[in-house]
């Protein structure tokens, strides 16, 4: 082919949309839409988690609250599937509301239910969601010590000195902060100084495997030697296997998340018969 003729069809490829391209906008668009609806009809439901002690894994620390929306056809989709494509936009703030509220509410109902939720940094200053968590704590003041609010590592890097200031305004009513998805993000170690949070989550990339993966064993160990200096309790995301509980364990990471020790799900675990006997 001449160089006149490869000059005249480059304009023209390069204007073209790539199928992959294509797709992911069209699949984006169409997720939006069905948490639009889900959100309109609050077609939406908490799913809870256990989070154990290492020391003692039949005992929960507290639970996590994962939002979940119910497309048209009754499915429940998680949290991953959505929130990439709501980060930035009001839906994803509406979301974060009705998380909130759902936690709140979960609180309010059993006094001994220790209960973490999600939130984004941009949710600070919604003034919806900071009414929706006003609103909880007005109603029943022995929730701020139960509740813990988890934020992303890649979302409070976004804004730094406003995640600061506003988790120094929330702890001092007695709500606990977790950084999420630790080391899969950007720290600033200045910034994690100066933070306090009060919980650090390994994230799971660091933690699936680890008993047999010398390269995930050093990381892990990092990541919790800065939790330790710090001052925070430790959780490990992603614990899949007895091979991995128990390293970690040895480790000295105070809990342990993930699969193994439980699935998320709807039915809250502490309202089942056995549970509710155990809590008797």
């Amino acid at each position: 082919m001449s160089d006149h003729s490869r000059d005249a069809i480059e304009p023209i490829e390069q204007g073209m949309e790539s199928p992959l391209n294509f797709a992911v906008v069209q699949r984006d668009r169409e997720t939006v839409n069905m948490v639009r609806r889900a959100v309109e009809c609050r077609d939406v439901v908490m799913a809870f988690q256990p989070v154990v002690q290492a020391a003692r894994p039949e005992r929960p620390a507290f639970y996590e609250g994962l939002i979940r929306v119910l497309d048209q056809t009754g499915r429940v989709i998680p949290a991953k599937d959505f929130i990439p494509a709501l980060e930035a936009t009001e839906l994803g703030r509406q979301i974060d509301c009705l998380a909130l509220e759902m936690g709140l509410q979960a609180l309010s109902e059993d006094h001994a239910l220790r209960l973490s939720v999600n939130m984004s940094a941009r949710s600070i200053g919604y003034p919806a969601w900071m009414k929706t968590l006003n609103r909880g704590l007005a109603r029943d003041d022995t929730v701020a010590e139960r509740l813990i609010l988890e934020i992303t590592e890649t979302s409070a890097m976004q804004m730094p000195e406003l995640v600061t200031v506003f988790m120094q305004d929330q702890q001092a009513r007695g709500i606990s902060f977790a950084l999420d998805d630790f080391g899969a993000g950007y720290t600033s170690f200045r910034y994690l100084r100066e933070f306090y949070f009060d919980i650090l989550k390994i994230d799971g990339q660091f933690i699936r495997g680890i008993a047999s993966n010398p390269d995930n064993q050093v990381l892990a160990e990092a990541l919790l030697s800065v939790a330790r200096h710090f001052d925070m309790f430790t959780v490990a995301e992603s614990v899949e296997t007895a091979e991995d509980a128990a390293y970690l364990t040895s480790l000295g990471v105070d809990c342990l998340q993930g699969y193994y020790f439980g699935a998320p799900t709807i039915m809250p675990p502490w309202k089942t018969p056995q549970k509710a006997a155990m809590r008797a």
